[in-house]
């Protein structure tokens, strides 16, 4: 068996490439907002994940609605999509500090992790936090690689083609 990678490719990650069982990951803020980068093109394909993230959200008292918190949403008979909260907030803190929570996502995709190997499916994602969250992907991706590389879980990441 050959080294655990993740596979890079030009497409769209809400039309997932496979016949396994899959999962789309992205991030989300922790204060409720939704209509800003790849979740438009969510919601463009399906109502469920931001329906069920608005719920998520305003019942977050008393459930997990947190950083590092993951809900996954079906979306169609072999695939779901798992919103993770990876964001503080949508602005940069004060002192300049991004958005993005490197250690909630870390968390997160070890939750999704034990979800892809429970459900027998591989992940797929564009390159989550590095947009509006503002993290970077040399952080990113050895986050990925421990937590689902460490489980065995197949992971394509996806890029827009470029106009």
């Amino acid at each position: 068996m050959g080294r655990w990678a993740i596979e890079y490719v030009v497409g769209d990650a809400t039309a997932p490439m496979g016949d396994d069982n899959k999962i789309i990951v992205h991030v989300c803020n922790d204060i409720g907002g939704w209509g800003r980068g790849f979740v438009l093109a969510l919601s463009a394909r399906w109502a469920a994940p931001e329906r069920a993230y608005d719920r998520w959200f305003e019942g977050r008292d008393g459930n997990d609605f947190a950083l590092g918190a993951v809900q996954l949403v079906p979306v169609e008979s072999d695939l779901w999509v798992a919103n993770l909260i990876g964001q503080r907030d949508i602005y940069p803190a004060a002192d300049g500090t991004p958005p993005v929570r490197y250690d909630a996502i870390e968390q997160g995709l070890v939750r999704v992790a034990g979800e892809a190997v429970a459900r027998e499916a591989s992940v797929h994602m564009p390159r989550i936090g590095s947009g509006l969250a503002g993290g970077r992907w040399e952080e990113i991706e050895p986050l990925i690689e421990r937590a689902l590389g460490a489980a065995g879980v197949a992971v394509t990441v996806y890029d827009l083609p470029t106009p």
